[in-house]
């Protein structure tokens, strides 16, 4: 939904900007966020996907369906530093290069543009990046010659008012620039918003947001409420961070954490292998007490290809922002090796 700088795709204005700029005619409409692309895969109207640096047969939500939709895929080419769920499925694997294997900008969330220097070459085969998607460019006919980082950041200055004061000097000279920076020798601003924000008017919109409850909520079947998410020695799927062996030895397998309280009225104590059921699938992994959880609430992250959360999740969309529900959805608890109450009542 956005061009760089944040610049709406359904901006008549920024699109004719573009359009000059890179000498096109770009869509003027939207395109499909993660998990619609999933689903237009699994439902045929999309054949082929070119995948980098992301893991969605381990983040999408209902992830039997994701994997199933990227594993129907006529062709699938994944670009990549290691050999992640979605590159297993993968026809072809472009070997990448990691971040310290490259020149290039990092922005942080506080808009701090920072400049990393390559320390290492990249091992075996791997190639950079720029590389490889400048060779699948030309090969389909496009005339692309950003042959490194500072060309890719002279067209990102073209661009992208907010950091256009930021010279590749600078950043060599200084480390470092927080943008807004919009002419040269400018500062750089610690606060982005002062006078008006980026609005037709320069005024703030609040817009009324009325409560919506979530697409599926605990019934009788599945009383509890599942959070996922993220823990310190891990990130994400855990691609990268798994496979840091000083990381995975403070939590080396998945678990799951429920209140003290919750643990007792199902009769489970810290440690023992339990099922989490949703309508979806089940998983199998240790339980954790957690008093800061609510006594309804379930919380596991998803960096565990062994007990993946996300067979579980919701791939409902908010109809608005178009994110899944990937934060709430209902599961049971049960005592592993004891027969599903599902399959009982069935």
């Amino acid at each position: 939904m956005m061009l760089p700088d944040y610049q709406r795709v359904a901006s008549e204005p920024a699109l004719a900007r573009f359009d000059r700029y890179w000498g096109a005619t770009l869509a003027r409409t939207p395109g499909l966020t993660v998990v619609e692309i999933i689903q237009a895969a699994e439902a045929g109207r999309i054949r082929g996907m070119y995948i980098m640096g992301e893991n969605p047969a381990m983040s999408d939500p209902d992830q039997a369906h994701a994997r199933a939709a990227l594993a129907g895929l006529e062709w699938l080419v994944v670009q990549e530093i290691v050999p992640t769920e979605t590159a297993v499925l993968a026809d072809v694997i472009l070997p990448a290069s990691a971040f310290p294997e490259k020149t290039g900008t990092f922005t942080n969330t506080d808009r701090m543009v920072q400049l990393a220097r390559a320390a290492v070459d990249p091992p075996g085969q791997a190639r950079q990046d720029l590389w490889i998607i400048n060779q699948m460019a030309r090969r389909l006919g496009l005339d692309w010659n950003a042959d490194d980082a500072r060309a890719v950041f002279a067209e990102m200055r073209g661009c992208m008012p907010s950091i256009a004061g930021i010279t590749w000097e600078r950043l060599h000279s200084e480390g470092s620039v927080t943008y807004p920076c919009r002419q040269e020798g400018d500062p750089g601003q610690p606060i982005e918003f002062v006078e008006r924000f980026p609005t037709a008017s320069g005024r703030g919109r609040f817009v009324p947001s009325a409560l919506s409850f979530a697409d599926e909520r605990p019934d009788a079947d599945y009383p509890m409420v599942l959070i996922t998410g993220r823990q310190l020695e891990h990130w994400h799927t855990g691609a990268m961070t798994r496979r840091a062996t000083v990381l995975d030895a403070i939590e080396p397998v998945p678990t799951v954490a429920l209140h003290p309280e919750a643990l007792r009225r199902i009769g489970l104590a810290p440690g023992d292998t339990v099922r989490v059921v949703s309508r979806r699938g089940a998983i199998e992994l240790q339980a954790r007490a957690d008093e800061a959880l609510a006594a309804g609430d379930v919380f596991i992250p998803f960096a565990y290809a062994e007990a993946a959360a996300n067979l579980l999740t919701n791939p409902a969309l908010d109809p608005f922002g178009k994110s899944p529900e990937l934060k709430y959805c209902a599961v049971r608890i049960e005592r592993a090796g004891e027969p599903s109450q599902l399959a009982t009542k069935q």
